[in-house]
């Protein structure tokens, strides 16, 4: 009797013990939790007609880090210059921005993308050295040269840029306006640049503001 005692007494202490570790167990083996997504490579620029693949890459709320290319939501903010697959993969059909993301759940981040003309060999402006009164707008037109023959217009695929006063302004759709008082004729310079499988263009005009 004693030894089915002692026996019984070490079955119950040795179901003690599992119990505790499989409960100690479960507590190891939650899923982590997913807290940030990152999309690559960042800010890409393409050119039309070409294919860049997008990378999703996670991170939890362990420290760890996974590729999740295929298990998250591929979206493109503007689906006429970028589309993007369920992979991840990106085919570019016509110049401009598109910002693309990747979600799960709750959780997305996300790039922008930039898809040039390809082919590209000039950029011309318009119009050239226009002259406007403080407070008028002017819009300006960029187009580009293409490789062969043909020309298209870039306008709102450029980047706009002015130089010469603080007191003018350019929106990336290239319309130039003023803000302030002048007292005398200010000429500042307008450039628009973008990129190409060519290599980087730029053209610049310059406007005038008169009192």
């Amino acid at each position: 009797m004693t030894f089915v005692r002692r026996t019984i007494v070490l079955c119950s202490v040795l179901a003690v013990v599992l119990g505790i570790g499989f409960s100690l167990g479960c507590n190891f083996f939650v899923n982590p939790t997913l807290t940030t997504i990152t999309v690559t490579p960042p800010t890409p620029s393409i050119t039309q007609a070409t294919t860049l693949q997008m990378t999703a890459t996670g991170t939890f709320n362990d420290g760890s880090i996974k590729t999740l290319t295929g298990n998250v939501f591929w979206t493109t903010s503007a689906s006429t210059v970028a589309t993007v697959s369920n992979a991840g993969l990106v085919s570019a059909l016509a110049p401009g921005t598109a910002t693309i993301t990747a979600s799960s759940a709750n959780i997305s981040g996300s790039t922008t993308l930039t898809v040039s003309v390809a082919n590209l060999v000039s950029i011309t402006l318009a119009p050239t050295n226009p002259s406007i009164k403080q407070g008028a707008t002017q819009q300006f037109t960029a187009t580009g040269s293409i490789q062969g023959g043909g020309t298209v217009d870039i306008t709102n695929s450029v980047t706009w840029t002015v130089t010469g006063s603080t007191m003018v302004n350019i929106s990336s759709a290239g319309l130039a306006s003023t803000t302030g008082t002048f007292t005398v004729p200010v000429t500042v310079v307008v450039q628009a640049t973008t990129t190409s499988n060519t290599g980087t263009l730029t053209a610049q005009t310059n406007l005038t503001i008169n009192p």
